[in-house]
């Protein structure tokens, strides 16, 4: 069983808890002293800590001691904190510092029990993540632990070390192009070059050049002979993003390249041999455009020796949380934000969107969020979702019109202070107020700005 301990000096919440956590190998220790040791020795992913600790009973000084010492030594223990019923003040204090959660005596044995499964569950997923991270000292850069992730994650490790040709298949912002660094990066090609090209967004008059390269005079401005991406790739990767979208004509020249691993720059009657592994992938329906006559069957089979499927963001379960915590953390130290982590109504909201812009969009709503954010938690509010009900979990329009006038008017604070760097002169010019009805504002919701 998983061991979880329990660090309290009242011997009746001990014997109390105790008995409540029936599925797990309950440590104990009464003062901080003894759970530093505890938790060198036993290594649990779940303590519960109560702040009263002694010989500062009354107050919670020693308690936040522990806490403090406790994430030093074990950064990804879940400590769960408990406190009085008039304590609320510390048990905020305690999750700014790092704390999982926190608990208001009296015990509740089910809520407890509740409390402490769900941090043992994320303790468990984020072990994971980071063990799966990792493969042979490689960091896939595949973050995730539903099961559609670790089917795509097993077969990335199979078919990395050979030579087949991969297609990648999934929604626009599902993380194509990071597969298929991960093939690179497992592969024994991960010290050459990986290239990638979006056969989408380049002109078709200038894809074949940029594909193939050029000799010089080959068109009006070859001033010089220039290789394109294929040779650019030599040993190493080449990733052809929306393989769909490549002109039919361009086709049989690619077919020739798969084939043969020769290329002929344009303007050139030289052959070329090279050594490529090519990952290709799209957003379109091959099978179908292959019917239609708009892409090629043999170029169709020759790119599908193996087809990986990428989930979308919404069939991934708790990755979502997952990634929003890292793109968090990055974001937090790329613009030096005090942001630490997210609300429970910014959890349950990131939980509720359907993210049909799969990562793509998480990684925006996050990034945004960083900057929206005056607090040190993101609550949904700053993700962007401003009709999220956290009591119907899900999106609902309020008719309370104080509440929509309170949401419209903290937002467009948060908005402002953000555009104006800060600066509260300009920031209540772009509200049309004065400056001390801007800090009368900040006042009346308790905005945590500082000029």
């Amino acid at each position: 069983m998983e061991k979880l301990l329990v660090v309290d000096d009242d011997l009746g919440i001990q014997k109390q808890l105790k008995w409540s956590f029936t599925d797990y190998n309950i440590v104990l220790a009464g003062d901080r002293e003894t759970a530093i040791a505890a938790v060198r020795r036993h290594e649990p992913k779940v303590v519960t800590l109560d702040l009263g600790l002694p010989p500062d009973p009354a107050n919670a000084s020693e308690g936040l001691a522990a806490l403090k010492e406790i994430l030093e030594i074990a950064p990804f223990t879940k400590v769960i904190v408990i406190t009085g019923n008039d304590d609320r003040t510390h048990a905020l204090k305690a999750i700014e510092m790092g704390a999982y959660d926190f608990y208001q005596k009296p015990v509740d044995s089910d809520v407890i029990n509740i409390i402490v499964s769900r941090a043992f569950s994320v303790a468990k997923i984020e072990d994971e993540n980071r063990r799966l991270k990792s493969v042979n000292g490689t960091d896939s850069g595949i973050i995730g632990n539903s099961e559609s992730i670790a089917r795509l994650q097993t077969m990335v490790q199979r078919i990395a070390p050979t030579a087949i040709t991969a297609l990648l298949l999934g929604e626009s912002g599902t993380g194509k192009e990071v597969t298929a660094k991960a093939v690179h990066l497992l592969s024994d090609r991960k010290k050459k070059p990986f290239v990638a090209i979006n056969c989408a967004s380049i002109p078709e008059a200038l894809l074949e050049s940029e594909l193939f390269g050029y000799e010089k005079g080959a068109f009006t401005g070859a001033h010089k002979a220039t290789k394109g991406k294929i040779e650019c790739a030599e040993g190493g990767t080449l990733f052809l993003d929306e393989i769909g979208d490549m002109p039919f004509g361009l086709q049989a020249k690619l077919l020739r390249f798969l084939q043969e691993k020769i290329i002929e720059r344009l303007g050139g009657r030289q052959e070329i041999p090279v050594d490529v592994r090519v990952v290709c992938a799209t957003n379109q329906n091959l099978e179908q455009m292959v019917a239609d006559k708009t892409f090629r069957e043999d170029l169709f089979y020759r790119v599908s020796e193996i087809t990986l499927n990428i989930p979308p963001l919404r069939d991934r379960d708790e990755d979502v949380i997952i990634l929003a915590k890292l793109f968090l953390q990055q974001y937090a130290a790329e613009y030096k934000s005090n942001v630490k982590s997210f609300s429970e109504d910014g959890i349950s909201a990131i939980k509720a969107h359907k993210w049909p812009g799969n990562i793509r969009e998480l990684q925006n709503k996050v990034k945004s969020s960083v900057i929206m954010a005056t607090g040190t938690q993101v609550n949904s509010f700053d993700l962007g979702f401003f009709d999220y009900d956290h009591e119907e979990d899900g999106y609902e329009l309020s008719l309370n019109l104080r509440s929509v006038r309170e949401k419209a008017e903290t937002l467009a604070v948060q908005k402002a202070y953000a555009l104006a760097e800060g600066n509260m002169s300009k920031a209540a010019d772009l509200l049309g107020v004065t400056r001390p009805t801007l800090y009368s504002l900040i006042e009346k919701y308790e905005l945590n700005i500082n000029e």
